[in-house]
């Protein structure tokens, strides 16, 4: 079973052939090809290779397949007896990704 440790939107992924991720948001259009580069480790079963920091010549292959906002998240922030109570939220805009191939040269 090959998988691998990419590195995108400053977090780590481990991703297989055929998975769905979802990332921080790419710059790019859905249905796109796209090549992640940043490869921190990669396994084929049988053989390890680590990078340091990336593998050299490794490579992942997705497909962006949607662009969209995450579910809102609210902070409530409160101090008791001051008065003082705020709230905040936000959502975050996502990228799903469906890894087509890990590749090692």
């Amino acid at each position: 079973m090959a998988y691998a440790v990419i590195q995108t939107g400053g977090k780590q992924y481990r991703v297989e052939s055929g998975n769905e991720i979802e990332v921080e948001k790419l710059d790019v259009e859905p249905g796109a090809a796209l090549e992640i580069a940043e490869v921190l480790l990669v396994s084929d079963g049988a053989n390890l290779q680590v990078g340091a920091p990336f593998v050299d010549g490794a490579k992942v292959k997705a497909t962006v397949v949607d662009q969209f906002k995450d579910d809102k998240v609210i902070a409530f922030k409160f101090r008791r007896r001051k008065g003082y109570h705020r709230t905040v939220g936000h959502r975050r805009r996502l990228t799903t990704l469906k890894i087509e191939s890990i590749s090692t040269k």
